[in-house]
């Protein structure tokens, strides 16, 4: 949307967030010109994003509950700062319709979707209806929420097991659980409302038939208040652990230039359904024949927007302020293409060989990868804490390149060069583990990937130092003579120009 400028009502942006989403969003901001203000609990009061903002208020103690979701301290913040408008970033507020209706009762412009929209997409047994009533295939399940164990049988028996009992608020892999025979459904639906209550106020619940070999592919979609919407193409988001994505890519490696224009349709149309405006996504499931489902509506910013920015040049962030100050969409579907191709990774302070359970703590040394096609939104700096009290995440590092193959050679160089240290411990090896494996490398893979591929703990340890390098250096030696693809299919990776001993020599220093 450039040249809109100069018909933005907004002055200060209060951006309620934190970490790299702040950080982003901050930018965003310094690009159009707008003040940012920042709020920051007591554990983050030194952190990046209140380094970087142009304004920052205190909002309350560490726990995210009195401070980051307190809304009397935030709109506080808001009127001592003279804010505009409120960005939610993703997580914490953003799709809270509520707090949506409370920055606009105070005389702020709320940069998202209309309240609304989040409430109807936000139940999924609601958004399940409301997207079957305008023509979105939606997976074969119950017809709204159940009750009881007896009720979720009698849809099993109709539809078939395996199933997945789901959290009717559910998101972000909470409330969510796979069943194979009725042996121990009791106990399962136990589980799943108990977890849906404590994680979302709600203990409702709905059933859906388990997609065998399913990916997990979202579209976004970004609409005006003028009635102009489009789609943004598509995100492979299946290398998931615990049902959350860690790897991305743009395009999707599995999906045909024909699915990929159906897709985008169905997108658009719910999108219509629910009046929708601002940036959004639309996710499906996928099965092995490529028949596609709609799964659920995010209705905020995505954490792995960055693969669609670099594959199509559109600034989802910038979009999302303009959009909310009143500007139309300056391009039409015709418009808008994917170029090259893009990887994200999330870096998180977590433990892969431990069930990726957070590993937070201080940052001691800290080199960001750089150079041709590297992008690091990144919430940390060497000297800083990753607390414990919230979402662990480091940074998001991505790649673009021509093609997949030049992306996937990237995003090893990048990793390679990527130095943390320090009281916590990183997934960096995982993803130079994700970024040898033949499977990854051919495109095929599913959301079970990691649940059947990755097992650090069997037979001793999870490989570190030169073991991994002796892998990455495998990989790459069986790559040498493959038949190479810019296509949609499997598409293997040429060799870096890296001799063994430096490859041993830096995974020696980074995998200790």
């Amino acid at each position: 949307m450039a040249g809109s400028r100069g018909r933005l009502m907004f002055k200060r942006i209060l951006i309620a967030n934190r970490g790299e989403i702040a950080v982003r969003i901050i930018r965003a901001c310094r690009d159009l010109g707008i003040e940012s203000i920042a709020v920051y609990s007591d554990a983050d009061r030194a952190a990046l994003h209140v380094r970087e903002a142009d304004h920052a208020y205190p909002v309350g103690p560490a726990p995210a509950a009195e401070s980051y979701l307190n809304t009397a301290k935030i709109l506080e913040a808001a009127k001592s700062s003279r804010a505009d408008a409120v960005h939610p970033g993703y997580g914490f507020f953003s799709e809270r319709a509520a707090f949506a209706r409370s920055v606009q009762r105070a005389g702020l412009t709320w940069i998202g979707p209309p309240a609304h929209a989040i409430e109807r997409m936000g139940d999924k047994v609601e958004a399940r209806k409301l997207m079957s009533a305008a023509g979105v295939p939606v997976v074969p399940g119950s017809p709204g929420t159940l009750e009881t164990a007896a009720e979720v049988a009698a849809i099993a028996k109709k539809i078939g097991f395996p199933i997945m009992v789901k959290a009717a608020a559910g998101g972000g892999g909470k409330g969510l659980r796979f069943v194979e025979n009725d042996k121990d459904l009791a106990s399962v639906v136990r589980t799943v409302a108990s977890e849906a209550k404590s994680s979302f106020g709600d203990g409702r619940f709905y059933v859906e038939k388990f997609l065998k070999q399913p990916r997990h592919i979202e579209v976004q979609v970004l609409a005006d208040a003028h009635g102009n919407i489009v789609h943004v193409f598509e995100r492979e988001c299946s290398i998931q652990r615990r049902h959350q994505k860690v790897v991305e890519e743009s395009p999707s490696p599995f999906i045909t230039a024909k699915m990929r224009a159906e897709m985008g349709e169905v997108a658009v149309r719910a999108a219509k359904a629910v009046k929708y405006v601002s940036a959004g996504t639309i996710e499906f499931l996928v099965d092995a024949e490529r028949n596609f489902y709609f799964l659920e509506m995010n209705t905020r910013i995505q954490v792995e927007h960055p693969v669609t920015e670099l594959v199509t040049g559109v600034d989802l962030v910038r979009a999302q302020i303009e959009i909310a100050a009143g500007a139309k969409l300056p391009f039409k579907q015709k418009d808008l293409t994917q170029r090259g191709w893009a990887i994200e990774c999330r870096i998180y302070a977590e433990d892969p060989a431990a069930g990726f359970v957070p590993a937070p703590g201080k940052i001691e040394t800290l080199r960001f990868p750089d150079g041709p096609g590297v992008r690091n939104d990144a919430g940390v700096y060497a000297g800083a804490e990753v607390p414990v009290f919230y979402d662990p995440m480091i940074s998001k590092l991505a790649v673009w390149g021509a093609n997949r193959e030049q992306a996937i050679d990237r995003m090893r160089r990048a990793l390679g060069e990527f130095v943390i240290s320090g009281d916590l411990r990183t997934n960096l090896d995982f993803h130079r583990w994700i970024m040898t494996h033949p499977g990854f490398l051919k495109g095929d893979f599913d959301t079970y990937f990691i649940d059947r591929e990755y097992h650090p703990n069997q037979n001793g340890a999870a490989p570190r130092g030169a073991e991994l390098a002796a892998i990455f250096l495998a990989a790459i030696a069986a790559q040498k003579n493959a038949n190479h693809s810019n296509g949609a299919g499997a598409q293997p990776v040429a060799a870096p120009n890296a001799s063994a001993w430096r490859a041993i020599g830096r995974f020696d220093i980074l995998g200790r």
